[in-house]
């Protein structure tokens, strides 16, 4: 039996848009233990305190990793409250980084909204209410804005992830989300019906696997067109150099015997790429995070979100993270499928062969992406993925 997870502890400690530290409140208790999430933040701060609160960053965990425990965020208000809070003793807070993201800095996610509304009203839907902070931290900054129409949602991503926008201009009218507007980082977007696909059942993961291999085989060939829009380079060459740097930069932190079993596993990446090669499935768009969580909709429609992570490279790099949490019997459906899909749209190809072949270096693709999160993370958020690079290498090892 699954445990529930920690409660999450709450700290705001809060600053007026000019980026004068306050005071802190008192800590309190939130629902969500998922530290990125804000909504149920925002709502606590006004339930317990009347206070109307933007959260910028995290500040401070009391745990190594999510979920849960006592979790300290900088949060931005209009004016300072009318009651006393507690003093903060750290100066340095209120000091700028370097690698803070935009909406982390007070004025940030107000700049983000007014952006968003004079879209909105360009277009005749103006916003008809507040909007509601969702989620913050390194990756992204997510609102929703309700309109005259429905709701919209307001996305602002770090710049490693910016062509995301023009990625979807492009990709329509694919199952993505539906674009409004992309200003480099930002992108506003039409809101999806129905839920995450988490739990979906197997038909509608069935539907997932033909929707994506669909637009990956419409999209072979058509790799120059791809990286001028910004995506990743996955392909053997830029992935194979990027892996091996994870490897030489990580080496130090692993065991000696998992350190050696990825150095044996670098040096033998030229064959195993040419092996990969061999198997005929083209290179094309690669989602990059491709698991039901990461679909929304319905029975009537699905939608692939967050292409963030997109790049150019070998398809069944998508596979390992899509079924790595079915069941046994649904995971081999899925991987039929999928499989089966690819030797209709290139007769003679061997997916299977290519999916075995990938699985140790779609391990050590990940340890390279979440290096790329470090080195452009702010000290006090580098907790969020401060483990993922070494618990990778040990599954590229293992695999």
């Amino acid at each position: 039996m699954t445990s529930a997870p920690p409660q999450r502890r709450v700290t705001l400690v809060l600053c007026t848009r000019d980026g004068s530290v306050l005071g802190s409140l008192p800590p309190f208790d939130v629902p969500v233990p998922w530290w990125q999430e804000a909504a149920d933040v925002v709502a606590a701060a006004r339930a317990v305190h009347g206070l109307d609160v933007v959260l910028l960053r995290l500040l401070s965990t009391s745990r190594p990793t999510m979920p849960g425990g006592d979790v300290c965020y900088l949060a931005e208000v209009a004016t300072p409250p009318g009651f006393a809070l507690l003093a903060w003793p750290d100066p340095t807070t209120a000091l700028d980084h370097p690698l803070r993201q935009t909406w982390a800095r007070p004025g940030g996610p107000a700049a983000d909204l007014a952006w968003a509304d004079g879209v909105l009203a360009e277009r005749g839907t103006p916003r008809a209410g507040p909007g509601q902070q969702m989620r913050s931290w390194n990756l992204s900054s997510l609102w929703r804005l309700p309109t005259s129409s429905g709701v919209a949602w307001l996305k602002v991503v770090p710049p490693f992830f910016a062509h995301e926008g023009r990625l979807l201009a492009r990709l329509d009218p694919a199952p993505v989300p539906v674009l409004i507007a992309h200003d480099g980082p930002r992108v506003l977007l039409e809101e999806i019906h129905g839920e995450d696909q988490y739990d979906a059942p197997l038909p509608l993961l069935v539907r997932m696997v033909d929707l994506l291999v669909g637009l990956q085989v419409e999209w072979q060939g058509r790799t120059e067109e791809l990286l001028s829009l910004g995506v990743a380079d996955w392909r053997p060459e830029a992935l194979g150099a990027k892996v091996s740097a994870a490897v030489s930069r990580c080496a130090a932190e692993l065991d000696a015997a998992v350190a050696h079993r990825l150095d044996s596993l670098v040096a033998s990446l030229p064959q195993r790429f040419a092996d990969i090669a061999s198997c005929g499935v083209p290179e094309t768009l690669v989602h990059g995070d491709f698991h039901p969580g990461n679909v929304m909709g319905d029975d009537e429609r699905l939608v692939l979100l967050d292409w963030g992570d997109s790049a150019v490279g070998h398809p069944m790099l998508d596979q390992s993270a899509f079924v790595e949490r079915l069941d046994a019997a649904d995971r081999a459906v899925v991987i039929d499928r999928w499989a089966a899909r690819w030797r209709e749209a290139v007769p003679g190809c061997e997916p299977e062969r290519a999916a075995a072949l990938l699985k140790p270096v779609g391990a050590l693709q990940h340890a390279a992406v979440y290096l790329l999160f470090l080195d452009n993370i702010e000290p006090s958020e580098r907790v969020y993925h401060a483990t993922d690079p070494g618990d990778w290498l040990v599954r590229a090892a293992a695999q």
